[in-house]
């Protein structure tokens, strides 16, 4: 009976989790659901209705969140600007006259879009797949997977997705110091895809006799420069003020400069795109937006809640630290973004309890480490869902069976996941 006593804690937390996810089964959102987890592990731990108010207050008017949510809104905007005045299909076109591999074409273009952080982005470079793949002998399944695993190369790597600027906010560190330690993932996903996806013997691209493929256009570097200077702005900006800020006024939160560098990022696609300002009103009350801004406040929340329940202080008592520590960073990533399909569903739900059980142990050296093993695992997890929104948009897309293109996914995802174990075990 004492021993059941004692696992008290860790039979809360998986229960929550279980919450969390029948939630996001049940079609509640992410946000509701990780919102509905935070009040089931209010009443498991019995925190009182004032202070559970107390700390949502707190973390709603807390800084990180104000920023995080501006900054989730503006990267929005951007992505929504890009996407609908056709800039960023003219960013595609001023590139196709550096690409003479087909190879290269069919990669190129999800990879591309793949800078962009839209919901069901995949969609949108679905069809430069296929008049990539125009007259090559190239099966409707080979563009589904070539398309929804090259969307996501970046995902570990880019400092403009939500998921990285939430996890390095959650464990305390600027976007580019998180990046610091998680952009071989990036590295990691080129070379699974080569080799389950590209390399000659898995895809043989012949002409197919229906025709050529889609022959290159001219090179004009300027164009480029000029078509893409909103993402120039975004990533150099953020760098360069982020540096100036840190230099000049170290009192002001590095979140500033990535405000500042997005905003000229807008700015810039609003000078260079007619009608911008009637888009910009209609992306600010379109639902998948209020969505994102409401599941960052459910995050923090959640997250607070976490920290004053005293439940990661006692799992971190019963586990001796890592071994608790192991399934929170993980099986629980794994779990929530194999369910939700979404980085931001597994990074708010796991990262909090990394942090906190790091935290709780006195490991906060290994922090790093560890973040990156949740990150690692969560993103498997999600590539390797049959209910990320991509996946499922490129499959009816293509009109591929799921099921059939599922199969080629797994095993590479699993295989990310284990050279983030890895690469864990080097960082240790």
């Amino acid at each position: 009976m004492d021993f059941l006593q004692s696992l008290l804690p860790l039979f809360k937390i998986i229960f929550v989790f279980v919450c969390m996810l029948a939630g996001i089964r049940l079609k509640l959102g992410v946000g509701l659901s990780i919102l509905v987890g935070g009040g089931v592990l209010a009443v498991l731990t019995s925190m009182n209705m004032e202070t559970v108010l107390k700390v949502s207050a707190d973390a709603l008017l807390d800084e990180k969140t104000i920023f995080l949510a501006l900054i989730v809104a503006l990267i929005m905007i951007l992505s929504g600007l890009l996407e609908k005045t056709g800039q960023a299909g003219r960013i595609m076109n001023s590139m196709t006259g550096y690409l003479r591999s087909p190879r290269l074409r069919l990669v190129f273009f999800p990879a591309l879009i793949g800078l962009l952080p839209m919901p069901g982005g995949a969609i949108f470079s679905a069809p430069m797949i296929q008049e990539a793949a125009s007259g090559l002998d190239v099966s409707g399944k080979d563009k589904v997977i070539v398309n929804y695993w090259f969307r996501h190369v970046w995902e570990l790597a880019w400092p403009l997705y939500p998921g990285m600027i939430l996890a390095s906010s959650l464990c305390g560190m600027t976007i580019f110091e998180f990046i610091g330690y998680t952009f071989p993932g990036f590295f990691a996903c080129i070379g699974l895809g080569y080799l389950f996806y590209l390399r000659p013997s898995v895809l043989p691209i012949k002409e197919d006799g229906t025709g050529t493929y889609v022959s290159a256009g001219s090179r004009d570097i300027w164009v480029v420069l000029k078509e893409g200077l909103p993402l120039i702005v975004a990533i150099a900006g953020a760098f360069v003020f982020e540096s100036v800020l840190s230099f000049f006024f170290p009192g002001i939160p590095f979140e500033m400069g990535i405000v500042l560098a997005l905003l000229g990022a807008v700015f810039c696609s609003m000078f260079a795109n007619a009608g911008s300002m009637v888009i910009i009103r209609g992306l600010l009350v379109e639902k998948r937006f209020l969505n994102m801004i409401f599941l960052i406040v459910c995050v923090f929340v959640f997250k607070d809640i976490l920290g004053s329940c005293g439940v990661v202080d006692e799992l971190a008592r019963l586990a001796g630290g890592e071994a608790a520590l192991i399934a929170a960073a993980v099986f629980v990533p794994f779990l929530v973004g194999f369910i939700a399909g979404i980085t931001l569903a597994f990074v708010g739900a796991a990262m909090p309890l990394v942090v906190g059980l790091v935290q709780a142990s006195g490991l906060q050296d290994q922090l790093p480490a560890w973040a990156v093993l949740c990150m690692f695992c969560g993103f498997s997890g999600i590539m390797a869902s049959p209910l990320h929104i991509c996946f499922l948009l490129t499959c009816e897309y293509f009109k591929v069976d799921m099921v059939a293109a599922w199969k080629k996914v797994v095993i590479p995802s699993l295989m990310l996941m284990m050279l983030g174990v890895a690469y864990f075990f080097v960082l240790m």
